[in-house]
């Protein structure tokens, strides 16, 4: 996460590369046209792109599947119900994104 972090912070792909993207301390950054983030900004930046990531793994794991969802939303459609939006709610409920 420590290279998108990079990214996002400079709107860019600067030449730098990290031996493990979750650790900074193994960061090298060989730029010498694009300032290099603080330390700080770079980490709090991959704290939450990882806390986002954690979250639409787990909704992905939870989701009923595309084809469970449509005959949900058909037979809501049917029967004047709400069954889709209500796992879908129960979901997002269950996991809510990071603020």
């Amino acid at each position: 996460m420590i290279i998108q972090a990079i990214q996002q912070l400079t709107n860019a792909f600067p030449d730098c590369y990290c031996e493990d993207n979750n650790d900074i301390s193994t960061l090298v950054w060989r730029d010498t046209e694009i300032t290099k983030p603080s330390d700080e900004d770079i980490v709090a930046l991959a704290t939450t792109l990882r806390a986002i990531e954690d979250v639409r793994n787990a909704r992905y794991l939870e989701y009923p599947s595309i084809q469970e969802q449509l005959d949900m939303q058909y037979w809501d459609s049917v029967n004047g119900t709400t069954t889709w939006a209500d796992a879908i709610a129960a979901v997002k409920d269950a996991h809510p994104k990071p603020e």
